[in-house]
């Protein structure tokens, strides 16, 4: 008995159509883009070595642990007053200890100086704070931020910052109102 050698499958073809279907998905495909939070990173530090003395009183301290608890400045507290406990901290309040301390700023668009708050926020999380908790307080500073660029703004130029058009007015109040903003690396701070 004689066997028929069984015929061969021609597989040339089989890559161009795998390199086809690959172009095809890549070209029909929507990629998701992710957004983030919008800073502006410090510049290097020259010294890194060089520690910087901040005094306590120019430090707003905010800490969110593992159960999304927050506290600022060692007291229990909600995040719907953040907003306003921060634009509280951050405005200019002459001889008063339990605030930060002002200083004058030279602001070369505009002219002449301006008292300036030396205030810090300085932001803790813990490795355990859940990531709506943590956009949250970022969210909260954020608006506390604008709207102290909002106020200035209408204060000196009779409109909102968002539509200020002018570049040198614009820097005028970023160098007003800087967003200073320290945020700590994660760790593990606990269920206080």
């Amino acid at each position: 008995m004689a066997r028929r050698a069984a015929p061969e499958i021609n597989a040339g073809s089989t890559a161009d159509i795998a390199f086809l279907l690959l172009i095809f998905f890549l070209v029909t495909t929507t990629m998701d883009v992710d957004t983030g939070i919008t800073r502006k990173l410090p510049p290097p530090v020259e010294n890194p070595d060089e520690d910087v003395d901040v005094k306590e009183r120019n430090v707003l301290k905010i800490l969110v642990n593992s159960h999304d608890m927050l506290m600022v400045d060692g007291k229990r507290s909600d995040v719907r007053l953040l907003k306003d406990k921060t634009k509280d901290f951050m405005a200019l309040h002459p001889d008063n200890p339990d605030y930060p301390e002002i200083t004058t700023k030279f602001i070369e668009e505009l002219g002449k100086e301006f008292p300036a708050s030396k205030g810090v926020i300085s932001l803790k999380n813990d490795r355990g704070t859940s990531y709506e908790m943590y956009i949250k307080v970022q969210n909260e500073l954020a608006r506390a931020f604008n709207e102290m660029k909002d106020e200035r703004s209408v204060e000196l130029f009779g409109v909102k910052y968002s539509q200020l058009v002018d570049e040198n007015k614009i820097k005028a109040i970023n160098k007003l109102v800087p967003v200073r903003i320290s945020e700590a690396e994660p760790e593990d701070i606990g269920g206080k």
